[in-house]
């Protein structure tokens, strides 16, 4: 069983529709109840931000302080983490010139969001998320990098660096500046990133496709199928410095291709997250709504399982509106894996009673008009 990690108190301050809000927490699983609106998601998202990136909802930072509120926000947590217990605190002031959120850890700034995965993996899934089969391409990237970026906290810089390589090569084309020295080096830079991305994607569907095959037989929910699409495909069980050549390569031979197009056309920026529903031998962008929820929970889930295995530390999960259209019998089995993924849980509801099959492995707290009652 994996170690726990668990948050045991969170406090926030001007956060969405919360002037202030502090939680004592036990370590059990945490159930937010109330009625639409009342701010449920808001503490799920705040939990969101002790990871890199910009939360669950992905929102600007000045969207997220509450309106009217004389500064920016704060989040304070103290949680049992990777490293042993430690404080975080993050948010945003306004009036600064940068909206780029502070963060601090044991009272010391950090250097990076990054170092935040040395403390605590999160995982998080949304109703916003139940349209990922059959939305855009880059909804689906999207998740696939966080799922990496779980396992491989470098991911992120990777990906980033990635990106501002290859906004300054589109600049340079569409300027019509094409010295071969500038470029080569540029294309040289994004084959060594983009390489890497494409492969620590390839590894980590691997892992996580060994481990849905291993566990099929247990799992109440539906299995995934998982293959990447639209870069190199097929070509990844070669040494990685051939693939960077031959990536470097692709670029220099597009680049009056692209400079029409207005952007790189060839890249992990334009790679698709293929999932199919195993028993049924069938595409998820053409199984039913109720199918594809399914398939998504168990995906979640397994990856979930997955981090805790190779980590030894299990994730935190923050899973919204998770019980809703699920029956009795299923809502069952799903608390029971949940728990014995070892970690601790955020859920969300309108009705408490759908979670009374938790019994007494959770909290439960009250959410009205901006309060929490426990």
């Amino acid at each position: 069983m994996p170690h726990k990690v668990s948050l045991s108190r969170l406090k926030l301050t001007d956060f969405r529709n919360y002037a202030a809000a502090s939680l004592s927490l036990d370590g059990r699983h945490a159930v937010l109840t109330g009625d639409n609106g009342a701010g449920k998601t808001n503490l799920m998202e705040a939990v969101s931000l002790l990871s890199p990136g910009r939360g669950l909802r992905r929102a600007a930072y000045g969207d997220i302080t509450r309106v009217g509120a004389a500064g920016g926000f704060s989040i304070f947590a103290t949680l049992d983490g990777m490293e042993g217990e430690v404080e975080i605190g993050t948010g945003v002031e306004t009036g600064e010139e940068t909206t780029a959120r502070r963060l601090r850890i044991n009272g010391t700034p950090a250097k990076t969001a990054d170092e935040l995965t040395d403390h605590l993996r999160l995982l998080w899934l949304t109703p916003a998320m139940d349209g990922l089969f059959t939305g855009a391409s880059s909804d689906r990237r999207r998740f696939l990098d966080r799922l990496v970026l779980s396992l491989d906290p470098a991911h992120g810089r990777r990906a980033s660096d990635f990106e501002r390589a290859m906004r300054s090569r589109n600049r340079l084309l569409d300027e019509g500046r094409f010295d071969p020295s500038w470029l080569a080096g540029i294309e040289e830079q994004m084959a060594s990133l983009g390489i890497a991305m494409a492969l620590a994607r390839q590894e980590m569907l691997g892992l996580l496709t060994r481990l849905i095959e291993e566990t099929l037989e247990s799992s109440p929910f539906p299995s995934a199928a998982l293959q990447l699409s639209g870069f190199m495909d097929g070509q990844f069980s070669r040494p990685s410095v051939d693939l960077e050549d031959d990536y470097a390569a692709m670029l220099a031979e597009s680049r009056y291709r692209d400079a029409g197009a207005g952007r790189t056309l060839d890249g992990p920026h334009r790679a698709d997250l293929i999932v199919h529903h195993r028993e049924k031998a069938m595409e998820a962008e053409r199984c039913s709504t109720g199918e594809q929820k399914a398939l998504l929970v168990g995906l979640v889930l397994a990856h979930a399982r997955l981090v805790g295995n190779l980590t030894g530390h299990a994730p935190i999960l923050l899973l919204d509106e998770i019980a809703a259209h699920l029956d009795e019998n299923r809502r069952a089995a799903l608390f029971d894996l949940i728990d014995g993924l070892g970690g601790q849980a955020f859920m969300t509801g309108t009705d408490r009673v759908m979670f009374s099959a938790l019994g007494d492995r959770a909290q439960f707290f009250t959410v009205a008009d901006g309060r929490v009652v426990g």
